[in-house]
């Protein structure tokens, strides 16, 4: 199969309601399934965390880096998507193509390491209030790791080419355009050099790409702190979201259209490969 082809075949799996408190069944299947996935490539690692009396469940594949590197004890690459998604919809967008990347990028980096080691995170509770982020950031500060950068994958497969499909939060309007087909890479300010190579190396395989320095930890521009990124800005680590805007552009935001049918999966297959190149080259 091609990559096109693999990414369908996990958003097959994933793409369906996993609402931790409505949709249980559903949630522990695609729970087992980034489990046996990341288990393909190494040992699985479980980061539970309380919501009430309610345990849940990070999931962290460590993936080593080039072997003439190990020797400089590089600090890591945090990946992170999360794959809980609301009720009432499938979330083929939000964010079951966050996590068919996140995988991917696991089977590409387990067979030919990067220079810097990796850590790829599915994420649980985001959307009840970035939950599972924010309980993996206090024991990261705790034990004083730290982050080479934190990328967040986000929403990943919705394009609409057709002029005025894109809205932003004012004023970002008069410097961006107004077509949704680009993919948005949103950082704090500790990240700009980061964002432009990233970008670059994804307009390098044909996906139209922009940017965004966020300064005070977004709190300016809230909307760009609507995902897993956010509680790492707000402990100080370099942090950037990856993301086709979400509400901004898809219009199946949250809702049972939010399925498989509505992707641009040959956008979703660049943004991967873009990713996979400028990780490379970090």
């Amino acid at each position: 199969m091609n990559l096109k082809e693999r990414l369908q075949t996990h958003l097959i799996e994933i793409a369906r309601e996993r609402d931790p408190y409505m949709a249980t069944a559903g949630h522990f299947f695609v729970q087992e399934y980034i489990r046996q996935q990341f288990a393909r490539w190494g040992s699985v690692e479980i980061h539970t965390f309380l919501v009430g009396s309610k345990t849940c469940k990070n999931l962290i594949l460590n993936l080593p880096s080039q072997a003439e590197q190990q020797k400089q004890d590089l600090p890591p690459i945090l990946i992170g998507a999360h794959y809980d998604a609301v009720p009432g919809t499938p979330g083929a967008d939000d964010n079951a193509t966050g996590v068919a990347v996140l995988l991917e990028l696991a089977s590409k980096f387990a067979s030919e390491p990067a220079k810097y080691p990796l850590r790829l995170v599915a994420f649980d509770m985001e959307e009840y209030g970035l939950l599972g982020s924010t309980d993996y950031v206090a024991l990261l500060r705790q034990q004083q790791q730290p982050l080479r950068l934190m990328i967040s994958l986000e929403m990943l497969g919705y394009r609409d080419s057709n002029p005025g499909s894109q809205s932003y939060p004012p004023p970002l309007e008069r410097f961006y355009p107004t077509r949704g087909d680009f993919i948005s890479l949103i950082g704090n300010l500790r990240t700009i050099r980061d964002l432009i190579g990233i970008s670059r190396s994804i307009r390098k395989v044909g996906i139209p790409s922009q940017w965004l320095p966020v300064s005070n930890r977004g709190l300016i521009v809230r909307q760009t702190r609507l995902s897993d990124h956010a509680p790492f800005w707000d402990a100080g680590y370099p942090a950037i979201m990856v993301t086709d805007t979400a509400f901004l552009r898809n219009p199946n935001y949250h809702k049972p259209s939010d399925t498989i049918a509505t992707l641009d999966l040959d956008f979703l297959t660049g943004i991967c490969e873009g990713l996979e190149l400028s990780i490379r080259r970090l």
